[in-house]
């Protein structure tokens, strides 16, 4: 069942007919003033898609129509969600960023650590050759003498807590 404001609209359009079109003449208290309404509706319906009839656009116009109804479509989709904002770091992006960031530091980490065998001495490995503390100078005096493993055969004199060498120690 139809409101009144339903069938007023549809008998203003014309799309009442038969049966339903006499009910609804017969239930309005002043028929002869509605008819007056109905034309008067017409002709102003008439008179405004005669006046309001859109124009042809220019190319340029075109154009920045085509752009005001993207921005417009755009500030819709935007508005329609509130809250959320489209960025380049959503979180599947940032899953697989940081999967393939763990992968990268996994791979590098195994190259660089196979060729350290645990075995193997480190080329930068010294040995103390010899020391010898001569309390009378100084009595908290060091002398230590280190020799690095190496093709280049490198020996290192290290003193702690000496002024002067001894005159009787010659270093070779």
């Amino acid at each position: 069942m139809k409101t009144f404001e339903e069938n007023w609209t549809a008998w203003l359009d014309e799309q009442l007919s038969g049966q339903e079109l006499e009910e609804f003449e017969a239930s309005l208290p002043d028929l002869a003033a509605a008819r007056a309404e109905k034309r008067d509706a017409q002709r102003l319906g008439a008179f405004l898609k005669e006046q309001l009839a859109g124009r042809a656009l220019t190319n340029e116009e075109f154009f920045s129509h085509q752009i005001r109804e993207r921005i417009a479509q755009d500030s819709e989709t935007n508005s329609r969600e509130p809250g959320t904002r489209s960025t380049w770091w959503t979180i599947p992006r940032l899953v697989w960023c940081g999967a393939t960031a763990l992968a990268l530091f996994l791979l590098t980490t195994f190259v660089f650590l196979r060729g350290d065998q645990a075995g193997e001495q480190s080329e930068y490995l010294t040995q103390i050759l010899n020391s010898r503390v001569d309390t009378g100078v100084n009595p908290n005096a060091t002398i230590s003498i280190f020799e690095i493993k190496s093709d280049n055969k490198v020996t290192v004199l290290w003193t702690e807590g000496l002024q002067t060498l001894p005159a009787d120690y010659a270093a070779k």
